[in-house]
């Protein structure tokens, strides 16, 4: 399993276990901004049997030698729990590694939360792939749609739920006080690292959270966050809470206090889950503790709350102030891919089968992504040239040797670029190509 940052690595960790328990998982992390820490990977709670730091070529040889075995003995799925652009470049590299191979490993990949922007763009990135998960009806409605909508084979589309849901039922207190389940009434606001992103907007998000707290001095307001500074994750976090917590007017009261760990263990003690957008609102409808998705700035494509359109959980901080307790729609949960049935696990029938169907076939076929240097001249070329492959998915010679400091492999990248730049002119793509040169040129 190949991820870039800690929120993939759970997704393609617990994926790989859902798909199938008794395995040996081999984890490869791909080097880069968001690579985890040793402490992220803890927080994350996904274990695996081996766990190595890689660059994507580094990555490619491990994979060309997994196909080079009949019995294939090595590997039997390769999980892509990367950025779109990664998995590009990974499933033409693996193309070009196992190309005239007996037999190779089935590949997956997917999504690591709610889908609410680039959706074609992340999508067709990811075609190629023998497996596509998508977390819910919803999603594997839209992904077939846009693979048609191209011509592309839509088959690979897999409707499965996040791997990360479960945990205990939410109780809630059956006298109907604001005690809740748990002593203090416990309310967690999830912050995200880039949404919202200015500091107005972030401000704000944590002065209300404080004013919640002081307004209710019976209740514990905890401010849940993905990292700790210097720390990196899937998205850019370019105002941290921390910073913004230091300089709240009169600091956070006794009750109000920033925490970090494992979402699941702090759902344990959650009465009201508050965020804007977060995939920790599935986790909590999940398990059935009352959630709030956000309007206070509005419900626009750029938060990611309008994902939550008809979800019944949309609300304001003033709303929640004055005791509101958001009830969800159970048929927008059932799309969503959110069983608080106690259907979860038959989530994953149909991926298991159809990775067992493809894994025990006699041979697989290519591997055919959508985009090539023919229907994508003045775009594929620059994904791959930042994972060090050429533009027929060929690892660039030095790229494997250049020096770990970023000077290096952004000179070799930008020789990569300026070559697919030649190659886009020899084969007539005169408008686009001086776009491509340019970049080279940074």
């Amino acid at each position: 399993m190949l991820a870039d940052s800690d929120t993939r690595w759970k997704w393609g960790a617990l994926t790989a276990y859902r798909i199938q328990p008794d395995i040996r998982l081999d984890g490869y992390l791909l080097r880069g901004r968001a690579t985890p820490t040793v402490r992220q990977l803890d927080e994350v709670g996904a274990r695996a049997d081996s766990l190595r730091e890689i660059r994507g070529v580094t990555f490619l040889e491990q994979m060309k030698d997994s196909a080079r075995s009949i019995d294939r003995t090595q590997y039997d799925v390769v999980v892509l729990a990367c950025v779109g652009g990664a998995v590009q470049a990974m499933l033409h590299g693996l193309a070009r590694a196992w190309q005239g191979a007996q037999s190779r490993p089935v590949v997956v990949t997917g999504y690591v939360g709610v889908v609410y922007e680039k959706l074609a763009d992340g999508l067709l990135l990811r075609h190629g792939a023998d497996v596509v998960l998508a977390n819910s009806r919803h999603d594997a409605d839209r992904f077939r749609e846009v693979y048609r909508g191209v011509g592309a084979d839509d088959s690979s589309v897999v409707e499965c739920a996040l791997p990360f849901l479960g945990g205990d039922s939410y109780i809630a207190d059956t006298a109907g006080s604001d005690t809740g389940a748990h002593d203090p009434y416990t309310v967690v606001f999830a912050a995200q690292p880039s949404v919202p992103e200015s500091r107005a907007d972030r401000t704000y998000l944590l002065r209300r959270a404080v004013e919640h707290a002081r307004k209710h001095p019976d209740r514990e307001v905890l401010i849940k966050l993905r990292s700790k500074p210097g720390e990196h994750t899937t998205h850019i976090e370019e105002l941290p809470y921390q910073k913004l917590a230091t300089k709240a007017p009169g600091g956070l009261p006794a009750n109000c206090r920033l925490v970090y760990g494992n979402m699941g263990e702090v759902l344990d003690r959650t009465d009201l889950m508050v965020t804007v957008s977060s995939t920790a609102a599935l986790e909590s409808l999940h398990r059935g503790i009352p959630t709030a998705v956000l309007t206070d700035l509005g419900i626009r494509e750029v938060l990611g709350n309008h994902h939550f359109l008809g979800s019944g959980c949309l609300a304001s901080w003033d709303e929640l102030d004055a005791g509101h307790r958001p009830e969800p729609d159970q048929e927008w949960l059932a799309r969503q891919g959110v069983a608080a049935d106690g259907t979860y696990e038959k989530a994953f029938d149909a991926a298991r089968a159809k990775v067992t169907e493809l894994r025990t076939a006699d041979a697989l076929p290519p591997i055919t992504p959508y985009y090539t240097p023919r229907t994508a001249p003045g775009y594929l070329p620059g994904i791959l040239a930042r994972h060090g492959l050429d533009p027929h998915g060929e690892p660039v010679a030095g790229y494997a040797e250049a020096p770990e400091e970023t000077g290096g492999l952004r000179r070799v990248a930008r020789d990569t670029v300026r070559e697919a730049a030649r190659g886009a002119y020899r084969h007539g793509v005169q408008r686009v190509a001086p776009a491509i040169r340019r970049w080279g040129q940074l």
